[in-house]
């Protein structure tokens, strides 16, 4: 499973997209100003039309700012070289510079009565909106941008060689997973892809913790005690009361969880035994099939609850098929256009990046973009033909179909109604690649769905969506604390294992130390990207899911529901995808769901088959860690 950050803009972080009227821009260096005019600067205009003038300013300033760092940043991304690399700090510099001052300015307008709710809206999402702020100092401004370049292009050169003198030929991230999801990789083999993968973040350490002391300052420096508070104030609720509704929402799932945990890890200690997997003990990260033990889908043929049922083998079927990466996309906008969605402008089928190329260095992991923020739909992958990369691919094209259906409103409105409804959208599509939706496309034969098929299939989703849960929580714990000062540099690695063992029961397979950075070897670290999205978008999804079934009229268990070629659904999802992030979040989530506050219940009725045999299965185990 492979989950990205939303539209490009990685180095910025900065969700949004674009598409409104050209306004009248600066020049570059330039910064906004709210004193249009002598009336203005008499005092004469009321404030709240000051307001009101300087936003519309803003937001002109920022399409062209925000176009021209994002497609610094594809280039980057899609070629990484020294210059690409300087080519994408330099944007990104001008933009934290600019933007920087305009937060600064618009909280003279913050709470300011006779504001209308446009202007107050688009003021709160200004200043939430920076997610790597910039402190003032036009020096320390550049060091941070470059340092931000610089961590990203780690990550994406990064290779694993064999060890000194052994003569291994090189492999990157790619190569390296695909030994951890073999089935008939050795453990030995399964230690050396994953060791060797955590050796290539090690460099980054020092470059980090310079980033959150920068970071930090610019956060204070507009109103904020430290990036991680800025962070969680993006949720249309007090920072401290989302940190509470983040847990509320893990606690709902937790049980479940740890049912999943106790069966794998049983299953796990009959391939690998006990003396590596101790009953009570935490699951070695490099036996899930996963570099970062996030998903497990992967080790599904080691835990398959009832072994010779009739299964999909989906990969296998897109082969036997012709599927190349393009068809697999024309597939995935297949779903999308069958609610009642436009099809994908041609220029995304010119301008997407689809395979690895040969001829240079490129950052796989998926994501999806508007690049110049005006419908410029693109996803950049290493599309390989394979089950996961066609659920990838809806992910990605959700993201897309969210871009295409704001981006005429306001800039600061193209946004998701929070970043976990971004994330979610694509999944929400996902979720109907049923068995009967994948036998409609000849991807599959016709499967009686009996209680072991269910049970079969069940696990494997929960694999991805269950196993997932934890470490969407524990990536931003990590990070909030570091940004808080409550984990300082020289406890980085063993605060990570910590986290770890406390909200996954995993645990690294050889020592660490704090020679090494393994938080570092996680994508969303050095891109600098919040991460709890993920988390609730997979509280969401189920969520819309849900609703959307019912909207369709399904009546059975919301297992066995596809609205796949269901218009109404469609065109609801469409109305609230149309909000961008002009309401707040709970506004958008009631239009689709009528209900306004995010809720597990529809993930664990979805999964209640699976639970209830689990908790059967696992009785006289001793679960937990």
């Amino acid at each position: 499973m492979r989950r990205i950050p939303l539209p490009g803009c990685a180095v910025l972080a900065i969700v949004l997209a674009a598409g409104c009227e050209e306004k009248p821009s600066p020049s570059a260096g330039q910064q906004p100003s709210s004193a249009t005019s002598p009336a203005q600067a008499e005092g004469r205009v009321p404030p709240e039309k000051e307001a009101h003038a300087f936003m519309v300013k803003v937001e002109g300033d920022l399409r062209r700012l925000w176009s021209r760092a994002s497609t610094a940043e594809w280039i980057k991304n899609t070629y990484i070289t020294d210059d690409t690399e300087r080519n994408e700090a330099a944007a990104a510099e001008e933009v934290m510079g600019y933007l920087a001052t305009a937060i600064k300015q618009s909280t003279r307008y913050k709470g300011l009565p006779g504001l209308d709710r446009d202007t107050e809206r688009k003021i709160h999402l200004l200043q939430v909106a920076s997610t790597l702020p910039a402190p003032s100092d036009p020096e320390k401004r550049a060091e941070l941008a470059g340092i931000a370049s610089k961590l990203n292009g780690i990550y994406g050169k990064g290779k694993w060689c064999g060890k000194e003198g052994s003569g291994g030929k090189c492999r990157d991230l790619e190569e390296l997973s695909n030994v951890l999801a073999d089935p008939k990789s050795t453990y030995d083999q399964l230690l050396d892809a994953w060791a060797g993968w955590h050796t290539t973040s090690r460099p980054m350490r020092p470059l980090y913790e310079r980033e959150v002391a920068l970071a930090n300052e610019g956060a204070r420096e507009i109103g904020y005690a430290n990036v991680g508070e800025l962070w969680r104030s993006g949720y249309d609720m007090p920072a401290d009361q989302f940190e509470k509704e983040s847990d509320r929402l893990y606690e709902q799932v937790r049980p479940l969880y740890e049912q999943l945990h106790c069966y794998v890890r049983q299953k796990l200690q009959k391939k690998y035994g006990k003396e590596r997997i101790p009953d009570g003990g935490l699951i070695p990260a490099h036996l899930t099939g996963n570099m970062w033990a996030q998903g497990w889908t992967n080790i599904y043929p080691l835990v398959e609850p009832f072994p010779g049922q009739a299964s999909q083998d989906v990969t296998a079927a897109l082969k036997q098929k012709g599927y190349d990466p393009v068809k697999m996309v024309k597939q995935g906008e297949a779903f999308f256009t069958s609610l009642g969605m436009d099809p994908l402008p041609p220029s995304f089928w010119e301008r997407s990046m689809f395979i690895k190329p040969r001829d240079r260095e490129v950052v796989c992991h998926a994501s999806a973009w508007d690049v110049t923020f005006s419908n410029d739909l693109r996803i950049k992958m290493c599309i390989q033909v394979n089950e996961e990369d066609l659920i990838t691919i809806h992910h990605e094209l959700g993201h897309d179909y969210y871009y295409h259906s704001y981006y005429t409103l306001p800039i600061l409105y193209q946004s998701g109604a929070n970043d976990g409804f971004h994330e979610a959208i694509g999944d929400t599509v996902a979720l109907s690649i049923t068995p009967s939706y994948l036998h409609q496309l000849g991807l599959s034969g016709e499967v009686a769905m009996n209680e072991k098929n269910l049970i079969n299939s069940q696990m494997k989703r929960a694999l991805d969506k269950v196993a997932f849960l934890p470490f969407g929580k524990m990536i931003d714990q990590w990070r909030w604390d570091v940004f808080a000062g409550k984990t300082q540099p020289s406890s980085y690695n063993a605060a990570w294992w910590e986290v770890r063992r406390k909200f996954q029961g995993v645990g690294p397979p050889v020592p660490r130390s704090e020679q090494d950075f393994d938080p570092g070897a996680k994508y969303h670290i050095p891109a600098n990207t919040p991460y709890m999205r993920y988390f609730l978008a997979y509280i969401l999804q189920f969520q819309f899911h849900r609703a959307l079934c019912r909207i369709a009229g399904f009546q059975g268990p919301i297992h066995e529901c596809s609205i796949y070629a269901d218009k109404q659904a469609g065109a609801r999802l469409k109305a609230m995808l149309a909000m961008g992030s002009s309401r707040p979040w709970p506004d958008a989530l009631q239009a689709v769901t009528g209900e306004r506050q995010m809720d597990a219940s529809a993930l664990l009725e979805y999964f209640a088959p699976l639970q209830a045999w689990l908790t059967e299965q696992n009785k006289g185990q001793k679960c937990g860690w």
